[in-house]
């Protein structure tokens, strides 16, 4: 693997995975649209060198298979499910005769040498030591995403914590706004480890000391974002993808331990007695803003870097962006582990991009008793970070669940009131449709019911009318799909049921979207059917349709709404000019036109929340 985060921006330079931009780049939004441009039109990995401060910024890293597989050490990700299989399998298989607990040496040997190992004296990670005054934020080149976003963000942290009691550590990925040169803001959720360190801290009346890292291996930065159980080393995981351990050594103002070769530490501490600070919006990986919310402060003590250090970012934004990449890697990685400890008939697991990992979920299933479906979705949603997933389709075993025209096959032969398995609970804190925070409805289609071979085509009606207050409306799903895509404005009075009884009672769904929605294509509905409904209020049934209200949902809806809705993630008109007007200073090859173009059609007001 790699003994530097430059290593890995070298390899990716030989093999035409990045393209270096000489030109001064300003990390307020000029940088995310470049970097937003790229990602979604599969561009490589960007390295700005003038940045406007002493460290470059590296950006699009992770953002594609290959790019993922680099970072993993790896030809293709398709190899990490049979490590991971041969390692769990032969950790779980019983051992019964002498032989066969010999045979098992080499593998523990081999697993021995991917724990972490800590280390006497500095590492190259703190070969310049800032501390006092000297340690100012105010140095690096911390970016600012969005036009909407509170201030500027640290994107790509690895925050290290310990549990006061057990010294267990834990690695998370929890993004921290810069309020000043010496305190940020530390945006954990109520359902991560870090908060709980936190709250541990808080009844023992003390501070709690974080330290935070970017940079070095790649492997670091993917483990941070792994749903690894509680109380299992994200370290370890890096041990194991690297190959070899993660070397740490201690830091200069805290005793936590870190890994030797990163490129940047901040350390420093976060005081649960202390008031909770203002933090956000922040365009989040949902493609809308985070609003505003209280979270704890966490204060400078040192920063540490490399003297030829690389500032690694990411934007995330409305999908396909970097962590897309990412999660394809997770759905590889713990697949073996979901299968062999939960559900050993689950044979697939598949997060497509629309919806941002935990709105939508494919599972192929291999169903063995009546009742299996309705068992492994509940098992599925009470396990981790799998507790998130709002929607989520189970299909047969032997389909081909990553293939558009199987899923399409499937939706039309399905009859969804009867396939539908509906439940509540735990909804990722950022899920901006449910009326209670981290809380709402949640929705299953068993399709394992359809049968094999051919289901025809449904045929598109030749005569559509108004109907129900809805005067809009795309067939362009329909026949493939058995979708139908309507369109009012959000707030006014639509009668779903009725437009599809007066015109295509066959369909299997009916989504109604915000009139602006018109014109976008079928992965961006997905993206806003998924975000913007709540799967309890929002989904409801009719003569067998499947009927889904997509629209925003303006404040003042009533109390089973969400009290704040949040607009989507689009650049600024005058960052999209800027980036128009110097493309050919970047000199990163042909012009790229701007995502946001599509989207600023959906913005209500420009602030991040609607009103």
């Amino acid at each position: 693997m790699y003994g530097s985060l430059r290593e890995y921006i070298d390899l990716l330079e030989r093999e035409g995975e990045l393209v270096r931009i000489k030109a001064c780049v300003n990390p307020v939004e000029e940088m995310a649209e470049i970097a937003d441009r790229v990602v979604k039109h599969g561009g490589r990995a960007l390295l700005f060198e003038n940045t406007g401060t002493a460290f470059p910024v590296a950006m699009n890293l992770f953002g594609s298979d290959r790019r993922m597989a680099l970072a993993l050490g790896v030809a293709s990700l398709d190899e990490l499910p049979a490590r991971i299989e041969r390692l769990v399998g032969e950790v779980m298989s019983p051992k019964g005769s002498f032989v066969q607990k010999i045979g098992a040496l080499p593998l523990l040997g081999e697993a021995a040498r991917w724990f972490p190992k800590r280390l006497h004296g500095r590492g190259v990670c703190q070969q310049v030591v800032r501390m006092g005054g000297d340690a100012s934020l105010d140095l690096l080149p911390v970016l600012k995403c969005w036009p909407a976003d509170g201030g500027r963000f640290v994107t790509l942290p690895m925050v290290n914590t310990a549990d006061p009691a057990t010294g267990a550590v834990n690695v998370g990925m929890y993004r921290m706004q810069v309020f000043d040169g010496r305190t940020t803001g530390m945006h954990w959720h109520m359902h991560k480890t870090g908060a709980k360190h936190y709250e541990a801290y808080r009844r023992a009346g003390r501070r709690m000391p974080v330290s935070v890292c970017l940079g070095g291996d790649p492997a670091y930065t993917y483990a941070a974002t792994a749903p690894v159980p509680d109380g299992i080393d994200e370290y370890l995981l890096a041990g194991f993808l690297r190959g070899r351990p993660v070397r740490l050594v201690r830091c200069v103002t805290n005793d936590l331990y870190v890994p030797a070769d990163c490129d940047f530490v901040i350390e420093g501490y976060v005081d649960p007695a202390e008031e909770k600070a203002v933090e956000g919006p922040f365009g989040d990986h949902t493609g809308f803003y985070s609003l505003e919310d209280r979270y704890p402060l966490f204060h400078v003590t040192a920063v540490t870097h490399r003297r030829d250090a690389v500032w690694p970012a990411t934007v995330v934004g409305i999908p396909v962006q970097e962590d897309y990449y990412m999660a394809q890697a997770t759905e590889k990685i713990f697949l073996a582990p979901i299968r062999l400890a939960l559900q050993p008939d689950m044979e697939e697991m598949y997060m497509p991009a629309p919806g941002v990992a935990h709105n939508l979920a494919v599972v192929g299933l291999h169903v063995r008793y009546p009742g299996h479906v309705r068992q492994a979705v509940s098992s599925l949603w009470g396990a981790g970070q799998m507790m998130f997933n709002k929607y989520m389709l189970v299909a047969p075993a032997g389909s081909d669940v990553r293939t558009p025209q199987e899923l399409a096959r499937l939706l039309r032969g399905v009859e969804p009131e009867r396939a539908a398995i509906r439940g509540e609970g735990a909804l990722d804190v950022l899920d901006h449709a449910a009326a209670e925070t981290g809380y709402g409805g949640k929705l299953a289609l068993d399709l394992t019911g359809v049968p094999e071979g051919e289901v025809p085509l449904l045929a598109v009606p030749e005569r559509i009318v108004p109907a129900g207050g809805i005067a809009a409306w795309s067939m362009a799903f329909y026949a493939e799909w058995g979708i139908v895509a309507l369109y009012a404005e959000p707030g006014a009075e639509a009668d779903i049921a009725a437009f599809v009884r007066e015109n295509c009672p066959e369909a299997r769904i009916a989504v109604l979207f915000d009139t602006a929605a018109q014109g976008l294509d079928g992965g961006d509905l997905l993206w806003l059917a998924t975000a913007d409904t709540d799967a309890g209020r929002d989904i409801r049934f009719s003569g067998g349709t499947l009927l889904a209200d997509a629209r925003t949902k303006l404040p003042g809806s009533g109390t089973d709404y969400p009290p704040r809705f949040p607009n989507v993630v689009a650049a600024s008109e005058a960052t999209i000019a800027l980036v128009d007007a110097r493309w050919k200073e970047y000199d990163i090859g042909e012009f790229l036109p701007s995502p946001s173009d599509r989207y600023c059609r959906l913005l209500r007001g420009g602030g991040a929340e609607i009103s």
